[in-house]
């Protein structure tokens, strides 16, 4: 059989149990009220490694034996009449290339045959109440047949920290995937830029970006969408949108589609009339110029932290500068007097999750930074009225942020088409 990358991925995970038994159940569905469900999505661990996107399935692979089982939803024609196609154990197995398939109503039957002499456990422990206490079950019914010279595991281990480091190094599948989904997300900001004007309502520019992402297949964002008008860009997790845009404002938006279980994660800044003021201009700048530092720091065999110090120093002589922070640079570093107006980290991991998983430190060093990673650099200013803050840059909320992957020379910016200089920004919305 050739090898898919998901196939592949199994292999590898099979590799790094060596010994033991691995229980893998992808999310459950989620009732949005009496009659509803909320739109499915699968569990990113289960989907990364079997490419099945159906609710009600389990993965279990077995080390040694090299086994790959999947446990889904019997086929039912009946159902399909309400609720579309099933695959069907028989079709899955073929279609997803494992070894064996069964309906998920034999599970817990047939785990307690497979779990049997089995030495280790790998599970994502702590994940789900529900499933922590029927894999407890479960193992206490084959403890109970110690007498017949049937053993349970002695040791269960969170599968995670295995799958977790293999996701975080993406593969050039995955990396094609995340490349149309920044294409997408950018074609959407700049979108968003062309349709605002003062007056409109932030959910109808929202409306543009959802636009957006459907028409190129990406059904749904890969988090709720943040627009930001005026002094609502201050708050980080802004979520409302229901505020009305206003001549002489920034708006911030900070969203990203899904595309194909990958997340894109873009934020934009920029001016509802379409020009910057003066003093809009001179925070923008200090930011562009943190991220630009910063995204220079991305680069293989530099840590974690790098771009983060490399951005915070931009912005810590920009405060200054602004006279929001007094003193010198390293003074406003060391008294951290800048997280006044600079409260978060500078990126994070991206992936199948827009806060994709992956240790930050090596016990406790930052990580060096390898090919295949995909952060997010994203350095920001909020400056909220206060005493002894400038009044002309009071309600001034500014984020730029793009996804980076680690190349073997550098780094590419997935992100590069959405317009973020200030003369990109104004051509753009006086264009439109």
């Amino acid at each position: 059989m050739t090898m898919t990358p998901h196939t592949e991925r199994r292999a590898r995970l099979l590799n790094g149990m060596q010994r033991g038994i691995a229980i893998i159940p992808t999310a459950p569905e989620v009732a949005r009220n009496a009659d509803t469900h909320y739109s499915y999505r699968h569990d990113s661990g289960f989907y990364y490694l079997t490419g099945f996107n159906e609710p009600e399935a389990v993965l279990v692979l077995i080390a040694g034996d090299n086994k790959t089982i999947l446990f889904c939803r019997e086929k039912n024609l009946e159902r399909e009449i309400w609720d579309g196609y099933r695959y069907g154990p028989e079709a899955a197995r073929e279609q997803f290339g494992f070894d064996e398939a069964y309906p998920i109503a034999q599970l817990d039957e047939k785990l307690a045959e497979l779990m049997g002499n089995q030495p280790v456990l790998f599970y994502p422990l702590g994940a789900d109440a529900d499933w922590d206490a029927r894999v407890v079950k479960l193992r206490g019914t084959v403890q109970a047949k110690v007498r017949s010279g049937i053993r349970a595991p002695d040791e269960i281990r969170d599968v995670r920290t295995l799958l977790n480091e293999m996701r975080l190094i993406k593969d050039d599948h995955e990396l094609d995937i995340m490349r149309q989904a920044a294409s997408i997300s950018c074609g959407a900001h700049r979108r968003a830029m062309q349709f605002t004007r003062p007056g409109q309502v932030e959910y109808q520019v929202e409306a543009e970006l959802l636009h957006e992402f459907c028409r190129h297949g990406a059904r749904h964002p890969a988090y709720t969408s943040i627009v930001a008008g005026g002094a609502n860009a201050c708050v980080l997790h802004y979520i409302a949108n229901d505020a009305a845009l206003r001549d002489g404002e920034l708006l911030l938006i900070d969203a990203g589609c899904e595309f194909t279980g990958y997340a894109s994660d873009i934020t934009r800044t920029f001016p509802v009339n379409g020009k910057f003021s003066a003093a809009q201009k001179d925070v923008y700048q200090i930011v562009l110029a943190a991220q630009a530092a910063a995204i220079a720091a991305a680069q293989p065999g530099r840590h974690w932290n790098e771009p983060h110090d490399a951005a915070l120093r931009v912005l810590a002589q920009g405060f200054i500068d602004l006279k929001l922070c007094q003193g010198s640079m390293d003074g406003v570093l060391e008294s951290e007097s800048y997280k006044q107006f600079y409260m978060h980290r500078t990126g994070h991991w991206l992936g199948m999750d827009v806060h994709d998983v992956g240790d930050y430190k090596i016990a406790s060093d930052w990580r060096p930074l390898q090919p295949g990673m995909v952060l997010t650099v994203e350095p920001g200013c909020y400056i909220r009225p206060a005493d002894g803050v400038p009044q002309a840059l009071w309600n001034i909320g500014i984020r730029i942020e793009d996804d980076v992957v680690i190349t073997a020379n550098g780094n590419e910016v997935l992100t590069e088409a959405a317009p973020k200089t200030v003369a990109d920004i104004e051509e753009l919305m006086r264009t439109a």
